[in-house]
C-alpha cells in the first residue's frame, strides 16, 4: 500500500522536517508547495513575480496556482509510483475541497491528514531562530504573526473537515524533533499495515 499524507500544521511546527523523515522512510514523493512557490520567485519566473508580493506580506497564494502545482507534483509520484507526503496545501475548507476533487480525479487521495500541533509563541520563536538561518524574507517578527493569524482563521477549521473525513492524525510537535518524528512514524506504520 502506498502512504499518501497531507501535512496540516501552523508555520514552525515541523512541516519540512517531519516531511522529510516520512518521505525517506516509507520512500514517497515529497510535495513542497511552498518551496515550488519560492523557487518561482528566485527564478523570477511570471509566476514567481506574480505571487511575491503575496509571500513577503504573509497572504495566502491563489487556490488556482496552489491547486495546478500539487496536481503536477502528485502526478510525478503516480508516474514514479510511489506515494506522497504533500506539505502546503490545504490552506482553506474551499482548497481541502478542490485539493480531494483533483486527487480523487487522478486517483491519488490521501489517506492521513497529518496535523502536527503547536504553541503560537514556540512557534514565533521557532521562526525567528529559522530566519536568522535562512534569510527567508516571509519570517520576520510581523509576518510570522501574520501568518499565524491566517493559520488560526483560515487553515485551523479544515482540521474539522478531516476529522469528518475520519482521515486526521494529530501529533504534539511541541516536543523533541526525534520524539516528534518517532511518534509520527509508528501512527503512519499502524494506519499502513
Amino acid at each position: 500500500m502506498r502512504v499518501r499524507v497531507l501535512m496540516v500544521a501552523p508555520p514552525g511546527a515541523g512541516k519540512g522536517t517531519q516531511g522529510a523523515v516520512i518521505a525517506e522512510h516509507f520512500d514517497l514523493q515529497r510535495v513542497t508547495i511552498g518551496e515550488l512557490l519560492r523557487r518561482n520567485v528566485a527564478d523570477g519566473t511570471e509566476l514567481g513575480r506574480r505571487i511575491e508580493p503575496l509571500i513577503e506580506r504573509g497572504e495566502l497564494v491563489p487556490d488556482d496556482i496552489v491547486l495546478d502545482l500539487m496536481r503536477e507534483g502528485l502526478l510525478e509520484a503516480r508516474a514514479r509510483g510511489r506515494g506522497y507526503v504533500l506539505d502546503g496545501v490545504p490552506r482553506t475548507i474551499a482548497q481541502a475541497r478542490a485539493a480531494y476533487r483533483v486527487a480523487r480525479g487522478i486517483g491519488m487521495t490521501a489517506g492521513v491528514a497529518l496535523h502536527l500541533q503547536a504553541d503560537d509563541e514556540e512557534l514565533v520563536g521557532r521562526l525567528l531562530k529559522r530566519a536568522a538561518v535562512e534569510h527567508r524574507a516571509d519570517d520576520n517578527e510581523a509576518v510570522i504573526r501574520q501568518r499565524l493569524r491566517l493559520y488560526r482563521e483560515v487553515t485551523e477549521p479544515v482540521l474539522t473537515y478531516y476529522t469528518r473525513r475520519g482521515i486526521l492524525l494529530t501529533v504534539d510537535a511541541m516536543r523533541p524533533v526525534e520524539v516528534v518524528s518517532a511518534d509520527v512514524l509508528a501512527a503512519l506504520e499502524a494506519r499502513a499495515a
